[in-house]
């Protein structure tokens, strides 16, 4: 029973689109809501692998939240990583503070899947957090410099091939952008070594890339990647993953001995559905009901990548940031609605507002509805869509600027890497 005395309690868990989103819809409620997250910063994921190749900054993709929500005086900034949630006292333990809450959302997104081998994340990382895009970026750079210096003529291929796992949109970006790098950008800088020699490869478990897609967008950037150079092999699963590069079933299965591996094959929820006990799908998603509560807990919310959600054919709603902000605003409505004795909003109802994906520096594919688009006509709706979605008008223009200035020049401006000190 809430207090009447005192102004309802909400705390939010993650900061990604979700949770910024329930955030924002709770700007003029009676409430009081501390956002708690591990990092000081929301990240725009779609954009994390032009940072790990390069093209961006990661100062051009992250933002402090403390920012973005400065504004909105009923929101208090926690800095913390969650710990767990006791559902009877209604707290939530972090590893600073305990927050009592009233309503709690759960916005804490995803991480990688390795299918149960968690052994292989050394050697694989994936690309979720801007440290990922640094480290990544990091073995990339490295890779090019140590087969400038190296004798050994085995070494030096390995070192000169990527590979990338998993033939959704990150997977496919990524390629792209690695296989420009190294054909583009790199091709006059190095003396001993020809970095249009290096290969990428592109690992896909199913039967064709992009399988949100429709098949003849699937056709369409298989195509358009390998004529940029990338080696597609489809229906090749990983078996094994190590420092030297991978193991592959399928079709012959052999190993691909390569010095740096992405991993954009799959992703796990985190670890919420466990604090709070609740039922969960095989991805440790939290099973919701309609208006996006957890079954017999009325005052918990599930958004984003953390919940099991179905659209209105019975499919699941995907994992992309347009869903996430749409369930976090959802969410923070429904909470105002009873904070303030007015009806419940009617059950969620997700929007599908499209797809996209780019293939390189002009090549894109986009599918809104009826709506489609490939090739220059495509990358160009891509970068507008993305740079109108970045925050923050000073992001808008720098990404645009470097994207100009790549796309006229080959070149990419973030290329500092460090190797740490013996």
């Amino acid at each position: 029973m809430l207090d009447p005395s005192r102004r309802p309690q909400v705390v939010i868990v993650g900061a990604g689109f979700g949770g910024l989103q329930a955030a924002k819809a709770l700007a003029n409620a009676p409430v009081d809501i501390a956002l708690v997250d591990t990092y000081n910063h929301h990240c725009f994921q779609p954009l994390l692998y032009q940072v790990a190749t390069a093209a961006l900054s990661p100062a051009d993709v992250a933002w402090p939240i403390r920012a973005i929500v400065r504004t909105q005086k009923n929101v208090r900034v926690i800095m913390a990583r969650v710990t767990g949630v006791d559902v009877q006292a209604r707290r939530v333990h972090t590893s600073e503070i305990d927050l009592p809450y009233d309503y709690l959302v759960l916005a804490t997104g995803s991480t990688h899947s390795y299918f149960g081998h968690d052994d292989w994340a050394p050697f694989a990382p994936g690309l979720k957090h801007i440290a990922d895009a640094t480290e990544i970026r990091r073995r990339f750079l490295l890779a090019f410099e140590r087969a400038e210096v190296v004798e050994d003529e085995a070494e030096r291929a390995r070192l000169l091939t990527f590979v990338v796992v998993g033939g959704g949109a990150t997977g496919v970006e990524m390629a792209g952008a690695i296989a420009e790098v190294a054909r583009r950008t790199l091709r006059h800088d190095f003396r001993r070594i020809d970095p249009r020699t290096s290969r990428t490869i592109l690992l896909e478990a199913g039967p064709r890339l992009l399988p949100s897609f429709p098949k003849h967008l699937s056709d369409y950037a298989m195509r358009s990647l390998q004529k940029m150079g990338v080696e597609v092999e489809l229906n090749r699963t990983v078996t094994g993953c190590d420092a030297h590069g991978v193991s592959l079933g399928g079709d012959g299965g052999n190993r691909i001995e390569a010095a740096t591996v992405v991993w954009a094959a799959g992703v796990v929820a985190s670890a919420a559905a466990l604090w709070i006990g609740a039922e969960h799908d095989r991805a440790g998603r939290v099973k919701v009901n309609a208006d996006l509560t957890v079954s017999g807990r009325p005052e918990i919310f599930a958004v984003g990548d953390t919940a099991s959600v179905l659209d209105r054919d019975g499919r699941p709603v995907p994992g992309i940031a347009p869903a996430a902000k749409q369930m976090g605003s959802y969410a923070g409505k429904a909470i105002a609605a009873r904070v303030l004795g007015q009806p419940a909003p009617a059950p969620f109802a997700y929007r599908h507002l499209g797809e996209l994906a780019t293939i390189g520096r002009k090549s894109a594919v986009v599918k809104l509805g009826f709506f489609q688009l490939t090739g220059f006509l495509g990358w160009l709706f891509w970068s507008a869509i993305h740079i109108y979605f970045l925050i923050g008008l000073r992001n808008r223009f720098v990404v645009a600027i470097n994207w100009l200035w790549s796309y006229v020049t080959f070149q990419r401006g973030a290329r500092l890497i460090g190797v740490a000190r013996q």
